[in-house]
């Protein structure tokens, strides 16, 4: 039984409607839409539907039967739409706390290494050139740099690859660009700082520091952007 049969609502009565307002609210509607009132509403369709009607309420025997049903029907539907309800609830519960877990997964598994891994590289620069400073002709004090950008290059390595590891989540686009971009500065710099080491000419020494400092720039902003996620 669909809300159109409703035979309540065809008599514009109430579920509570009494035999006499059955009767009185029949008869006005017909009268109003019978095709011989000329009026301009006048629907021959729209009488069957309220004789139907009658025939139903005006019955008690059949109109307690039609109560049961339209009781049956509330409540099967009732149940649907809360079962609806329950199953759109489980499903976005579940589809949450998906994202929170590849969130999750992201940080641990990809942020925090890679992060820690830049450190590791930018953090030591200003102390390896200040140490290079004292002599950079010095063979011991240049291989000492050398050995400092080589353990860059395998930070950096290491930083990539956990990069690449997971797929960034959308929650973190922001964040995941800043530090892609923050490891191909990174990479460039230790290019420029080794640049350096071969031929002495400071061009490369402050374009490597230059890159770095750019580098630390674009972590800020993941860092910046990974506050605005918690």
């Amino acid at each position: 039984m669909t809300a159109d049969s409703n035979h309540y609502e065809t008599l514009h009565l109430s579920r509570t409607a009494t035999p006499a307002e059955i009767k009185q609210s029949y008869r006005r509607l017909v009268k109003l839409f019978h095709p011989d009132s000329k009026s301009e509403i006048a629907d021959h369709e729209q009488i069957v539907r309220l004789n139907a009607a009658y025939e139903v309420l005006g019955d008690p025997q059949r109109r307690r039967i039609y109560d049961q049903q339209l009781h049956q029907t509330f409540q099967g539907n009732r149940q649907h739409r809360t079962a609806e309800a329950q199953n759109h609830y489980r499903r976005h519960r579940h589809t949450g706390q998906q994202a929170d877990e590849q969130l999750h997964r992201w940080l641990h598994q990809v942020y925090v290494p890679v992060n820690r891994l830049i450190s590791c590289i930018i953090n030591p620069l200003n102390k390896q050139l200040e140490e290079l400073s004292a002599d950079p002709c010095d063979d011991e004090l240049m291989e000492a740099f050398q050995a400092y950008l080589e353990d860059c290059r395998q930070y950096l390595n290491q930083a990539q690859k956990a990069f690449r590891s997971l797929p960034n989540p959308p929650a973190v686009a922001g964040a995941a660009a800043s530090l892609y971009y923050c490891l191909n500065q990174v990479a460039d710099g230790i290019e420029e700082l080794n640049w350096f080491t071969l031929n002495y000419d400071d061009r490369y020494l402050h374009t490597g520091q230059e890159l770095f400092r750019i580098a630390a720039s674009l972590r800020r902003e993941a860092q910046d952007a990974l506050k605005t996620i918690a």
